[in-house]
């Protein structure tokens, strides 16, 4: 009689079990993406370059006597002083010295020559400089300077600089090279 009790227990909960479970169904995940955010947030970046681009052609519009070039990066510059006798321009492994200043489209200094200091620059090996910088850095030759215009993805982007620089924010920057050698050269002495 106990036996029988226990397996008539036994039978009634493996059957409650078998009954609760198939109707239980499978948990969803709390959020569920469909992908929308990722075109939306496509759109907005859009529409802020947009925007970008649309500044900084209306200041080289507002300038027509300065030439601008658009560069294969997507900033733009113009030659303040050129150096049309070198036609060495820094490559990977050299050690560039140079001086800048960074402003708003505005022509607001934000960072004036003297705060920044002269810059020394391991191009192509190191980060400690902007994107855009990094690149135009290569265009120029000893004794230049040059004024570029960068979106703010080639700028400081959506951060900024944590400090004067806000997010989303496209600068001027007007950079004098002042020099530069091999890296080897450098080690050497």
């Amino acid at each position: 009689m106990k036996s029988s009790l226990y397996t008539l227990t036994l039978f009634t909960v493996v059957i409650f079990s078998l009954v609760a479970c198939s109707q239980q169904k499978a948990r969803r995940p709390i959020s569920q993406s469909s992908g929308s955010f990722l075109r939306e947030s496509a759109e907005r970046n859009k529409k802020l370059i947009s925007g970008e681009e649309a500044k900084i052609d209306s200041i080289i519009k507002s300038d027509p006597e300065m030439v601008y070039v658009a560069s294969k990066k997507g900033y733009w510059y113009r030659y303040d002083k050129r150096n049309t006798m070198d036609t060495l321009r820094p490559k990977k492994g050299d050690i560039a010295n140079f001086t800048y200043e960074i402003k708003d489209l505005d022509g607001n200094v934000i960072y004036s020559e003297l705060e920044l200091r002269p810059q020394r620059y391991y191009v192509d090996k190191e980060q400690k400089i902007i994107m855009g910088l990094r690149d135009g850095i290569k265009l120029m030759r000893k004794n230049e300077t040059v004024t570029f215009l960068f979106p703010s993805h080639m700028g400081y982007g959506y951060h900024g600089d944590n400090r004067r620089i806000g997010h989303n924010q496209p600068l001027m920057c007007t950079v004098t090279l002042n020099d530069f050698s091999p890296e080897s050269k450098l080690q050497a002495e």
